[in-house]
């Protein structure tokens, strides 16, 4: 249950054990600001209480009963053998419910919590689609908001469409364009990438639209927090009326909302989340009244042996690469993720940290939604975010699948 009156911090109270022994920080006593310091930006203010789930008991799990097996969906055999390599047995809970529909040509809304399946549940209907009909190209767009997500939903197409002739273009910034103009004009059957990078294609009239009959957003709200609902409404103003229309996300807003009414048709909502949080991550608050006290705490608990693979997220560019490099420097492997690193740069920390060859991975929020890296024991918000929904999506890196994980958030002292 998570501790609403904030009483691991009340004068008198203990702090939270790491590995098993008392943790001693403290720092000078004062007056408590929760407030991220965000260089002039000013975001939401959070209470601690919001940062704290100990799941002293953890609740026992729902499993979810599919539907349906993989084995049932009627995709060709060529698609099920991609997927039975994979040895994908039984469909989430999201893939179980949106896959029929999406299959049947309807507008979907997908909401579930990350972690759930999200990428599959569109991109297995699509290949089926496309494996299928004789279309002009390209005949599928997708939009993500990140690079890395995109580049993520590139390899999942690529995986699951082996062997099929089925082939797409990766349109993301940082990378060379020209690369990318090389491969539209190869006439992919599927284009995926972000909506900046997707308008200047399509204004150098390299993009042609006009045939696209599946068009799907990813991680819509993430993509109208980014600025990006101009670029949006620019693209899908150029593709055909008469389309199949999906968007996939872990939360909706009432923005949101407003840009699903305007581009799906009569859709079908399935929505499969349990709640604001992952049930499985335990999540506590750690005081530090300067930056030189949190990488001294970062130091003592990646020490310890169950901080295995730990994913840090920082506020600034600059000061997510200087932690990297501290850290590195103190005998933690660390690489960086964030905006002033190309994207080859910021797929090769990603790969760095999957493969286990990094212990630490520090990122800002360009690396909180959509991305699923296995395995991730920990994450620190080293600086805390602006918004709550984006705490929910840096936490939702670790806990997935069903496993457990934990979350630790920064926070300044309390007066006592």
């Amino acid at each position: 249950m998570r501790n609403n009156s904030y009483n691991s911090r009340r004068p008198g109270a203990q702090r939270p054990s790491f590995g098993g022994q008392r943790s001693s920080f403290g720092g000078p006593r004062r007056s408590f600001n929760n407030k991220p310091k965000t260089g002039g930006r000013t975001g939401a203010y959070i209470h601690p209480s919001k940062f704290v789930n100990k799941a002293v008991t953890p609740k026992t799990e729902v499993v979810y009963i599919a539907n349906h097996q993989f084995a049932d969906f009627p995709f060709s055999k060529a698609l099920h053998a991609n997927i039975a390599e994979r040895n994908f047995v039984q469909p989430s809970a999201i893939q179980d419910q949106a896959i029929p529909y999406i299959l049947e040509g309807k507008d979907v809304i997908g909401l579930a919590n990350t972690g759930t399946g999200k990428t599959a549940a569109f991109v297995l209907p699509m290949i089926e689609h496309l494996s299928r009909q004789k279309t002009d190209m390209p005949a599928v767009l997708i939009m993500a908001p990140t690079r890395e997500l995109a580049a993520q939903i590139d390899d999942e197409f690529r995986r699951f469409s082996r062997g099929m002739r089925l082939f797409s273009a990766l349109c993301v910034g940082g990378m060379n364009i020209g690369y990318q103009i090389r491969d539209l004009n190869r006439r992919p059957h599927v284009v995926i990438g972000t909506p900046g990078r997707l308008k200047d294609l399509s204004n150098k009239g390299v993009l042609k639209l006009d045939q696209v009959e599946i068009l799907v957003l990813d991680e819509a709200d993430r993509m109208l927090d980014m600025g990006f609902l101009p670029d949006i409404r620019h693209i899908v103003g150029l593709l055909p009326k008469e389309r199949q229309s999906l968007c996939f996300s872990a939360t909706i807003t009432p923005a949101i909302q407003d840009l699903i009414n305007t581009l799906l048709i009569d859709p079908v909502t399935v929505s499969v989340r349990t709640s604001e949080t992952s049930e499985h991550v335990e999540q506590d608050v750690i005081e530090a009244s300067s930056k030189e006290e949190k990488i001294d705490i970062l130091n003592k608990l990646l020490a310890e042996e169950e901080f295995d693979k730990v994913l840090i997220f920082g506020q600034t560019k600059f000061g997510v690469q200087r932690l990297a490099d501290k850290l590195t420097q103190d005998g933690f492997p660390s690489a960086a993720i964030h905006g002033d690193k190309s994207q080859p740069q910021r797929q090769r920390a990603l790969n760095q940290f999957k493969r286990n060859d990094v212990k630490v991975l520090v990122a800002t929020d360009v690396a909180a939604r959509g991305l699923d890296i296995p395995n991730v024991s920990h994450v620190i918000n080293f600086d805390q975010p602006m918004t709550y929904e984006d705490y929910v999506h840096r936490i939702g890196r670790t806990g997935r699948g069903g496993a457990k994980g934990k979350a630790f958030t920064f926070v300044e002292p309390r007066r006592r």
